[in-house]
């Protein structure tokens, strides 16, 4: 196969890259600084793009096997300002018109389209259950997933190329993401849940997200959005009671809502509100996870 992954220097698009070449693959990685591009491995093409349109590598999208957009800019990075607000909408938008332009140009169109998005999808829920036909939340990090990263490259879909939407839920990593700011202080005797830790916390292990992503772009019946999230979601108490565990700590000590809101902003909507998703789809076509639980996860993470 020839893939091409947008956002393939972050670390779903690295493992991912590491998973396809083992195999034998062809990987093109698009940055925008490809000297900066690191952590590749041998054999993967970096090639340069602007984000925002196909100028200097829309002609390696003909033929492809499939495209990857995982562009974006960190949704967690920081407070939730109207400028970053700005860059985090217009990051997604362009990136997605940057490779519907590339698939429009294609006289040989790739077989599938893979498109980012996160389990945000679906806003704030409480205890609800979450497949794939729930309904869209209305906060703005929701419309941001509905309008600016789903809704981008949805034109594909006209020129009969197949779209899967991943709907991602935080993944466990011991070096990026989420998981290493909560160990830390789990380490130094001071984790603990979040608020009232009783909100929804949705996961999926970084080798399941990679064999989710693999799955879908080699399965031709896998269309339309999926929950790219491990089947047992848990709650933000037991997600910190068994990192607790697993790293030989108490978790018990809790940090106030409003300390989290007064350091997060309108961002701490991230922590404090959850979601259940349900990888409903994925099982349906007989994707198998490896981790189910998440205190085996976290084992394997931080061994």
């Amino acid at each position: 196969m020839r893939v091409l992954i947008t956002g393939g220097t972050g670390m779903v698009g690295r493992a991912l890259s590491a998973n396809l070449v083992a195999d034998g693959h062809e990987v093109i990685v698009l940055s925008r600084t490809p000297s900066k591009a690191k952590g590749l491995p041998a054999g993967v093409l970096v090639q340069q793009w602007d984000a925002k349109t196909a100028g200097g590598w829309g002609h390696l999208a003909d033929g492809a096997d499939a495209i990857v957009n995982l562009a974006g800019e960190n949704i967690g990075a920081g407070r939730w300002t109207d400028e970053r607000k700005a860059r985090i909408e217009n990051s997604r938008l362009d990136a997605g018109r940057a490779v519907v332009e590339a698939v429009e140009q294609a006289s040989q169109k790739p077989k599938v389209v893979i498109q980012a998005s996160g389990v945000g999808y679906y806003g704030p829920r409480g205890d609800e259950e979450l497949t794939e036909d729930a309904s869209p939340g209305q906060d703005w990090a929701a419309q941001v997933v509905i309008h600016y990263w789903e809704a981008a490259t949805e034109p594909v879909e006209a020129m009969g190329v197949r779209r899967a939407i991943i709907r991602t839920a935080p993944i466990l990593d011991a070096n990026e993401g989420a998981l290493p700011r909560m160990v830390l202080p789990t380490k130094l005797f001071v984790g603990g849940p979040l608020g009232g830790g009783k909100q929804w916390l949705s996961w999926i292990h970084l080798q399941d997200a990679v064999a989710g992503i693999r799955f879908l772009i080699e399965n031709p019946q896998a269309h339309g959005p999926f929950n790219l999230s491990a089947p047992n979601p848990v709650t933000n108490g037991q997600f910190m009671r068994a990192l607790g565990r697993v790293l030989g700590r108490p978790s018990i000590m809790p940090t106030p809502a409003f300390a989290v809101k007064l350091l997060f902003g309108e961002m701490a909507t991230v922590v404090l509100d959850g979601q259940r998703a349900i990888p409903k789809r994925l099982q349906e076509l007989g994707f198998e996870f490896q981790f189910l639980i998440v205190e085996a996860a976290l084992k394997d993470v931080l061994k």
